[in-house]
């Protein structure tokens, strides 16, 4: 096992790194601590390594330096908790002269893969004189494995598809400070392919038919890789089933009641309890997400149906039977996304006489964002529903000003409760910024 991590050890100093566009996260090792990079499959993490392999190299770090591993490589497969030892010992056989003398750069790509991995990479911070960065596809790096085995020994970022601000990036559309005429229209119309391709940077420039097909590789990989796989699920059928109906009512609310008597119509003899496993374990994986209503108490919001978003809206309708999605749908989707990316918190909120608004962002030292999600305010009944709710949100909740996000139309809106801003969606995307350090 020592020769295979020697040789792709020294593999990796041939190959050509693709590096991407630069995104918009900076993640960085402090002294002691791992930096650890979790999302879903495909976006961009190996990637992002690569930058930061690249600019260490550009800095003058010798390649000798840097460890590369990306433990989704088959042969590897055999690593667990008894063996990881190999890997510092096939490094230091290959350079002896760096051992406790230079620092060691060790990027592990995909670590989840190899059982026992903390306590390895625990170990390697203590006795050697490395820094580590990590990435996984599993939110349980973030909480329970690594609270659990590292004690402390690691900081944790997000990474998602691109944002709209990333996807413009890639074009190579400049986006930043006042927009020119020119320069709005060139930005409307990448939003156009935006919409139609959503964010994940491998079928961004693929023709409908192959973006479709890697889409729906992207999903049925996730399903048997991060789910079945991984929590030896013993329905498999029950939880794909589950998926596709997730993905046909997007942006749509539920119960585990219901979705306990959806599968078990289906004839699959699956508990609540196992629902909910897999509802929690499709948001680990970064797939599909629950958000709960707002509310005081836990009990009233667990008490309540929950609504459920993609972790992408093009992955939704490359997957969906698209009877049920409509652009609404996509649209509140997206919105979702974007706000996800830079709140780990997000709510609904019912007022008082049960109207509903889409989001609500509490954020800290600063006053509560209301958002509602509406394709177009030019019907008046419409017009009304959605901003009847949102001023009795903003008055019960003591908030001065709210948002309606649209797919085109710009109008401030005068209430008694308050002024709502309607304003299209590539405005919208383009106009959030991240915020300071929030409380989880």
């Amino acid at each position: 096992m020592i020769e295979t991590i020697k040789s792709i050890i020294l593999d990796f100093r041939e190959i050509a790194m693709k590096t991407g566009v630069p995104r918009h996260l900076h993640i960085e090792a402090i002294h002691g601590k791992a930096a650890v990079c979790i999302g879903v499959r495909r976006s961009g993490k190996s990637t992002y390594l690569f930058q930061i392999i690249q600019r260490l190299l550009v800095g003058g770090v010798p390649h000798e330096n840097i460890l590369y591993l990306n433990f989704f490589d088959d042969r590897l497969h055999n690593l667990r908790q008894d063996n990881l030892g190999l890997i510092a010992e096939a490094y230091y056989s290959l350079y002896p002269e760096k051992k406790n003398t230079e620092t060691v750069y060790c990027f592990f790509d995909e670590i989840q893969a190899a059982p026992g991995w903390e306590p390895f990479v625990d170990r390697l911070m203590r006795t050697e004189q490395c820094e580590i960065y990590l990435t996984g596809s599993s939110a349980g790096m973030l909480s329970k494995e690594i609270a659990t085995q590292m004690r402390g020994r690691a900081l944790s970022w997000e990474m998602f598809p691109f944002s709209f601000k990333e996807f413009l990036d890639y074009k190579g559309i400049e986006h930043t400070g006042a927009l020119s005429t020119k320069k709005r229209l060139l930005v409307q119309k990448a939003f156009e392919g935006y919409w139609e391709t959503g964010g994940f940077p491998e079928v961004v420039g693929l023709d409908r038919h192959m973006r479709i097909k890697t889409h729906q590789e992207y999903f049925h990989t996730i399903l048997f890789r991060d789910l079945i796989e991984r929590h030896d699920i013993s329905h498999p059928k029950a939880l794909t089933d589950l998926a596709y109906w997730l993905m046909d009512n997007i942006s749509s609310l539920y119960s585990v009641n219901s979705l306990t008597g959806y599968l078990q119509s289906l004839g699959h003899k699956v508990p609540k309890s196992a629902v909910s496993n897999y509802l929690e374990w499709f948001e680990d994986a970064y797939f599909l997400f629950t958000i709960r209503i707002f509310a005081a108490s836990l009990a009233r919001s667990n008490a309540n149906p929950k609504k459920i978003y993609c972790v992408d809206h093009a992955l939704v309708t490359s997957v969906s039977s698209g009877i049920l999605v409509n652009s609404g749908h996509l649209l509140e989707n997206l919105v979702f996304t974007a706000l996800r990316r830079l709140y780990p918190k997000i709510y609904y909120y019912k007022t008082e006489t049960g109207r509903e608004v889409d989001f609500i962002v509490p954020r800290r030292n600063r006053e509560k964002r209301l958002i509602q999600v509406c394709e177009t305010l030019a019907e008046l009944k419409t017009r009304k529903r959605e901003t009847a709710a949102l001023g009795e949100a903003m008055a019960e909740l003591g908030i001065q000003s709210g948002t309606i996000v649209t797919k085109n139309e710009n109008e401030r809106i005068e209430t008694g409760s308050g002024t709502i801003e309607a304003i299209p969606i590539w405005r919208f995307l383009l106009d959030l910024t991240t915020p300071p350090v929030e409380a989880e």
